[in-house]
């Protein structure tokens, strides 16, 4: 795997991570938590900005997205007791299915 997916999937975990902090932060009322929100989300936009150079924007920005989606509604099912139905696990299993059928398509660059 190239350092081009690395800092991709690096920023895809801290997106989790910034979203799940919007929920602690309260509305950004609360200073730890909304500090912590605000320093990922920019190491996360800064990182996929770096893996854009060399990966296509759209698959990039896909994954992305998607590695944020499973991971803050997996965390919201498990921490905050979010839904966790049939219909909603299919659908999450999908778009992981996704986000690996890119990773496998996709050319290195551009």
């Amino acid at each position: 795997m190239n350092m081009s997916w690395a800092y991709l999937i690096v920023a895809g975990l801290l997106e989790i991570c910034w979203a799940m902090g919007m929920k602690y932060s309260e509305g950004f009322t609360r200073l730890w938590p909304s500090a912590f929100t605000i320093g990922t989300l920019v190491i996360s936009f800064v990182l996929l900005t770096i893996a854009v150079k060399n990966l296509p924007v759209g698959t990039a920005y896909a994954v992305w997205t998607g590695i944020g989606i499973l991971g803050t509604t997996i965390f919201g099912m498990v921490l905050l007791g979010e839904s966790r139905n049939a219909a909603r696990l299919i659908c999450l299993g999908l778009i992981f299915i996704g986000i690996i059928g890119l990773k496998m398509m996709s050319g290195e660059h551009s």
